[in-house]
């Protein structure tokens, strides 16, 4: 069975995408801690991060590094934050925000209705740092 993100993924439900490759894909979530909030997914479908392969392991932990800088860049935040917790869909995905504080990492403050105006904005700040940062071959458009 095709998971959520699988959907995305595959364009059967619709995502603001920041980063597409051959092992994985990055794209907001629809319940951001901090603005700027992405998910970092690859494409193999692996539910928890301990069963995956070291080296998908690794080029995950690189694209968000990437889409971290990025973010710290667009947003003007002092850290990226990256959580994986694999709860909330059984597909491996890591998380990557802007992070002000440590508060930023409290799940519980997710803002379950995001106005998609903003959520566009923010991702093409992302799109356009992760450009000036010379990843625009990884980039998709809007």
């Amino acid at each position: 069975m095709s998971t959520l993100f699988s959907k995305i993924i595959n364009g059967e439900i619709p995502g603001r995408f920041l980063w597409r490759d051959e092992d994985c894909v990055s794209f907001l979530t629809i319940g951001p801690l901090t603005d700027g909030h992405a998910l970092v997914v690859p494409r193999l479908e692996v539910d928890k991060w301990t069963d995956a392969e070291p080296e998908l392991v690794t080029k995950l932990m690189a694209v968000a590094q990437t889409i971290g800088q990025a973010q710290v860049a667009a947003f003007g935040a002092p850290r990226a934050g990256l959580t994986i917790a694999g709860f909330e869909v059984e597909h491996l995905h890591v998380h990557v925000f802007p992070a002000y504080t440590l508060e930023n990492f409290d799940f519980g403050t997710v803002d379950n209705h995001p106005d998609p105006a903003v959520l566009d904005a923010n991702a093409e700040k992302i799109r356009t740092a992760l450009r000036a940062a010379g990843h625009g071959e990884f980039v998709p458009e809007a």
